[in-house]
């Protein structure tokens, strides 16, 4: 892992275009370890609504009643020290909608791994994080003025609650296991879209999660709802440096497809080999619905996933297509709750 001098990385010669960090400036930072007080240190700096933080208190107390799974799990979950890990980082900045406005060694990292170029050349919108917090997120004006939303999952429980109470926590409850209570604890950052009925976006939508600091878990929390009829694709991308201490990574991924629409969530996850990455996904396809997800796996100490839908109407549709590569062993997989007239 290489350390960026003076904010450049121009010179940096890695084999691994992720493994390099800047040095941490965070305003805020939750301490090690997860108590009582870090689910409020949380709820406090994202001004959270008293349900949210209700929510997140609920999880914890969840996540420290439940074992770790055994039944889908290897042994080397035993190795991961929640104590070791600091679940909240920033530098209590906004997300900017200009590049220009991006903090200099936050740009120059996303510019390094290709997002600027990428979101120029075919993307409809972008959002960048930069370990607990959203640095950028912007969508093109032809796709905004279609009504689609595209924001962080902050933004989207501040300003638009009535669609995301609707369906938050409600395709993965929080006790589906020991991950998932934890992410509802702690989560920040992830994406929030809503496409209106009948709008079919054109272009992808991406955002990519950049982990720079170590001894760090990210959390984020990603929530997708296309109305009947809608159309979307959703990609994300992932890296992290690596460091001799472990890193976590434990997303939490709902997709909603109501009548007709569809919903492609494409993944490639590059994390560095210290990184524990404990994602739960899991979509809904209502009546004629179809969900996709389209899973590649490069990296990572241990990946445990299970991208998952629940073919909940007639003619439903769900696919699950998963791969991995490198020395990582990654335990992934999908299951699909099916019914008369579902495939």
């Amino acid at each position: 892992m290489v350390t960026a001098p003076d904010n450049d990385i121009s010179d940096i010669k890695v084999d691994n275009v992720g493994d390099f960090t800047f040095p941490e400036r965070n305003k805020y930072d939750s301490g090690f370890g997860i108590t009582d007080k870090t689910v409020d240190f949380i709820a406090d700096v994202k001004n959270d609504p008293d349900w949210i933080r209700e929510f997140r208190h609920k999880a914890l107390k969840i996540f420290q009643d439940k074992p770790m799974p055994t039944h889908w799990a290897t042994k080397d979950l035993e190795n991961i020290k929640f104590d070791e890990f600091r679940y909240y980082l920033s530098d209590g900045q906004k997300p900017k909608r200009s590049w220009d406005e991006v903090p200099e060694d936050v740009k120059k990292t996303f510019d390094r791994l290709g997002i600027p170029e990428q979101e120029r050349k075919f993307l409809a919108g972008v959002e960048a994080q930069y370990d607990s917090e959203a640095a950028y997120s912007n969508i093109k004006a032809a796709v905004a003025e279609q009504g689609v939303i595209f924001v962080n999952s902050t933004e989207g429980l501040h300003k638009y609650p009535e669609i995301f109470k609707k369906w938050f926590g409600k395709v993965i409850p929080t006790g589906d296991n020991k991950f998932s209570a934890l992410n509802s604890a702690v989560f920040s950052g992830g994406s929030f879209i809503y496409v209106p009925p009948g709008v079919k976006v054109k272009h992808p939508l991406q955002a990519y999660f950049r982990i720079n600091s170590e001894q760090f878990g990210q959390f984020e929390r990603t929530l997708i709802i296309a109305d009947e009829g809608a159309e979307v694709m959703y990609m994300e991308g992932c890296t992290a440096p690596k460091f001799e201490t472990a890193t976590l990574h434990s997303a939490v991924v709902e997709l909603v497809a109501l009548k007709g629409a569809k919903i492609q969530y494409v993944t490639v996850q590059n994390w560095s080999s210290n990184v524990f990455n404990l994602v739960t996904k899991r979509g809904i396809a209502m009546e004629d619905a179809e969900v996709r997800w389209i899973d590649c796996n490069i990296g990572s100490r241990l990946t445990m996933k299970y991208p998952g839908v629940i073919m909940k109407g007639k003619r439903a549709r769900g696919e699950v297509i998963s791969d991995r590569s490198g020395e990582q062993r990654p335990a992934s997989g999908h299951r699909c709750q099916d019914g008369p007239r579902r495939r």
